[in-house]
């Protein structure tokens, strides 16, 4: 007996990426002070207020099957969000909860892939992606996005192998290297897509995270709302993560053939959990940016230590809770360097080389630890990387 070719496909024969992370934490649990710059984890909890509102939705009782496609108050909700984000006209029936972001990627690749087909992806990109798509038994496709351009991907580069695909996903504001697609840049994908016939996969889940520049959805530009779906969650805006909740927004059959596709497989999210949801999109932006402002300040930290030394170099991020260290200056790939610092220093970041071949070379360093811990760190790690 043996699993199935897709499943053992899943990572291409290569590792996960997370073996870094992994061996920090497994420091961690041994007692040693390993300072934890790797994932996008808030470093300050769901807020109480959000807690007690899934616990009186617990405790009242809604704790049964939940309605598939999402509660109504919760799809409102979103629709509402999103078309006052966007000026895209959104309602329910755009609207499909799912427990996460994760998941509304792998379910949005299951709803426009057939196996064999492939599907295009733009390198840096976040860890999961190509296997999401090959898990769905895809072909993955990476498109570069190159430094020198700050990140943003070229619409020529798209468009020289977009006639051999379906499916686009892009991601904005990026993770990992916290660049926000431009309008310019957008108006080039959609450009394409539309020419080739593309489905877009938007990944927006940092869209509550700017610092410099405007987050456009590519829904919202002429032509893209029928050939698009976004991705949101409750994740990094409102410091959810473990609660998993998210959802996909597109054209109202697609999202039907979703919630079918939800009926044989998650059987929706919890009613507690979209209450709390619920509750939490009903307090407004001023809990998000509230949420959002640790990682601009940590932001500013780090480039005002960079600004000290003119060794290692970066590209000051946009937006999300991340920042790209360029180390080639050290000699050293981005693997090298993460595996010693963390072996001399205990300090833990993750290899740029996981995130694609366009952050070879580069680290990704995560805003998550208070803003004094976060600068000791930064400072070590530069005086480390100055010394090599």
């Amino acid at each position: 007996m043996r699993a199935s070719k897709r499943i053992e496909n899943l990572l291409a024969g290569g590792g996960d990426g997370w073996a870094l992370f992994f061996r920090a934490r497994q420091m961690v649990a041994e007692g040693q002070p390993v300072t934890e710059l790797t994932i996008g984890e808030h470093d300050i909890r769901t807020d109480p207020s959000i807690l007690a509102a899934m616990g009186r939705a617990a405790e009242a009782g809604h704790t049964g099957y939940s309605a598939i496609p999402g509660t109504d108050r919760l799809r409102d909700l979103v629709a509402r969000r999103v078309s006052e984000r966007t000026g895209v006209p959104t309602n329910r029936e755009n609207v499909l909860i799912v427990p996460g972001g994760q998941s509304g990627l792998f379910a949005a690749h299951h709803a426009t892939l057939d196996e064999g087909d492939t599907a295009l992806f733009i390198d840096p990109y976040y860890a999961t992606y190509p296997g999401t798509i090959r898990g769905v038994g895809a072909r993955p496709l990476a498109v570069k996005a190159l430094p020198e351009d700050g990140f943003q991907p070229r619409a020529s580069a798209i468009a020289a192998v977009a006639a051999e695909a379906k499916t686009l996903l892009i991601n904005s504001p990026n993770n990992p290297t916290g660049a926000v697609y431009t309008r310019q840049t957008l108006e080039g994908i959609a450009e394409v897509a539309k020419a080739h016939d593309l489905w877009v996969i938007s990944d927006e889940v940092y869209d509550t995270q700017i610092w410099n520049g405007e987050h456009v959805s590519i829904r919202s530009l002429p032509g893209m709302d029928e050939r698009t779906l976004v991705i949101g969650s409750m994740s990094k805006s409102h410091a959810m993560t473990g609660s998993r909740i998210g959802w996909i927004v597109g054209p109202e059959a697609i999202i039907g053939l979703l919630t079918t596709l939800s009926t044989h497989t998650t059987y929706g999210v919890a009613g507690f959990i979209q209450d709390a949801a619920s509750f939490a999109l009903e307090e407004g932006p001023k809990l998000e940016a509230e949420i959002a402002a640790p990682f601009a300040r940590r932001r500013k930290i780090a480039l005002d230590l960079l600004a000290q030394q003119n060794r290692i170099k970066a590209i000051p991020p946009d937006g999300a809770m991340y920042m790209m260290l360029d180390m080639r200056a050290t000699g050293l790939s981005g693997e090298t360097f993460a595996n010693r610092l963390l072996d001399e220093e205990l300090i833990a970041v993750m290899p740029g080389e996981i995130f694609g071949q366009a952050a070879a070379g580069h680290i990704r360093m995560a805003l998550t630890i208070p803003d004094e811990a976060f600068g000791k760190a930064f400072e070590r790690l530069l005086t480390f990387a100055n010394a090599i």
